[in-house]
């Protein structure tokens, strides 16, 4: 999996966002399986944020703040209004959300979180899955100055579709580097940091972005270590996307973080592979972006 596009998720769900040309950018593929508009129906951030009357994130943390001992505190993403399926049985949106609500509690000085699904695609769906929603619980952790606890998936409906079975299967657990980073911080902090981010990938997604401004753009984000590296990792993919191999290099390098370089060049080794086999950068670009 692209780590980058895993990032750009949680980045924008943390906004609240909605906007498709964001999420596209790094995965120019997600227009066949969500839409073509220039939003996206089941955006989960926009639900969390600005759904069922308000911030439900915001709601969250206050709650918990206030009673850490509360078992009330669900996050609600299906709306039985525009979610439900037509009379005839088919679909309102291209875009249906398939997470449908989390539960929060406080246990022991650690945010348990709980993740329920009405469906689930093995392949394409659970790698990111686990990142959105552990990303989420570590912000809310920091948040409320607690640990974090455990994470429990709950799937409706767990399947792998007949044509993606070739692209899985069994194999020994692959070396694991160490997470040496962290994405807990105090709310006030979390809150101006995030909008910095925000602001800077959407930088990098412009057109209108130079190789100079790139490397400008990645000194000037020099922030907390965590978000810092999850936002290096984001900008080697757009310089990849450009084109730009020496920025692409020199992004990756910066990264601290063990884990997500391994993640990276797992990634871009993969892309390299498979270009080789390609005789264009055209059509490179058309399948493995």
């Amino acid at each position: 999996m692209n780590p980058a596009f895993a990032i750009a998720e949680v980045v924008w769900i943390l906004l609240g966002r909605n906007d498709s040309k964001f999420l596209n950018f790094w995965n120019p593929k997600l227009p066949q399986y969500c839409g073509n508009g220039l939003t996206y129906h089941g955006a989960y951030g926009y639900r969390l944020r600005h759904g069922a009357g308000g911030d439900q994130l915001e709601r969250a943390y206050q709650a918990l703040k206030s009673n850490k001992d509360s078992r009330q505190v669900v996050l609600q993403i299906w709306d039985t209004t525009c979610d439900m399926p037509n009379p005839d049985g088919s679909p309102q949106s291209k875009d249906i959300p398939c997470n449908i609500a989390a539960m929060l509690k406080v246990r022991g000085g650690a945010l348990e979180w709980m993740q329920v699904m009405r469906s689930n695609d093995l392949f394409l769906g659970t790698p990111h899955n686990f990142i959105q929603w552990t990303s989420l619980q570590e912000v809310l952790a920091g948040w409320l100055s607690c640990k974090v606890g455990s994470f429990v998936l709950v799937t409706d409906s767990l399947h792998l579709y007949e044509h993606d079975s070739g692209k899985c299967s069994m194999t020994d657990i692959a070396p694991r580097a160490t997470n040496t980073d962290s994405l807990a911080l105090p709310k006030k902090d979390f809150d101006e940091l995030i909008v910095t981010i925000g602001k800077a990938m959407d930088e990098l997604i412009e057109p209108e972005l130079t190789a100079s401004r790139f490397k400008t753009l990645l000194i000037e984000t020099s922030i907390h270590p965590g978000w810092g590296n999850l936002f290096r990792i984001a900008a080697a993919d757009a310089a990849r996307r450009k084109l730009w191999t020496e920025e692409v290099d020199y992004a990756a390098s910066r990264c601290t973080n063990p884990a997500l370089r391994q993640a990276w060049s797992a990634w871009s080794e993969q892309c390299f592979a498979k270009s080789q086999c390609e005789n264009s950068n055209s059509s490179f670009i058309e399948l493995y972006q």
